[in-house]
């Protein structure tokens, strides 16, 4: 019984520092096999961007996602809530 209650607990620490802290995506290029910082493309540094990052959105200019059609937000607004990368 020491054992089964040790490995739960043992388990559930794991699972609590896996989530905790800060730390960095890296999403790498399938067809390149190049790690790119999430965060760093058009998607997430134009003036106004896609809610969703859509691959090659992102514009200097207000308008719709060429991906997903839904409406480019002001990058400054989305990520004043919080919402970064």
């Amino acid at each position: 019984m020491k054992k089964f209650l040790f490995s739960i607990l043992t388990i559930a620490a794991l699972g609590l520092a896996a989530c905790g802290g800060d730390h960095q995506h890296n999403h790498g290029d399938a067809d390149s096999g190049e790690a790119k910082a999430h965060g760093a493309s058009k998607e997430y540094t134009s003036a106004y961007i896609c809610p969703m990052h859509c691959e090659g959105s992102g514009s200097d200019q207000a308008g719709i996602c060429p991906v997903c059609e839904m409406d480019y937000v002001l990058q400054a607004d989305h990520v004043k809530d919080g919402h970064n990368h």
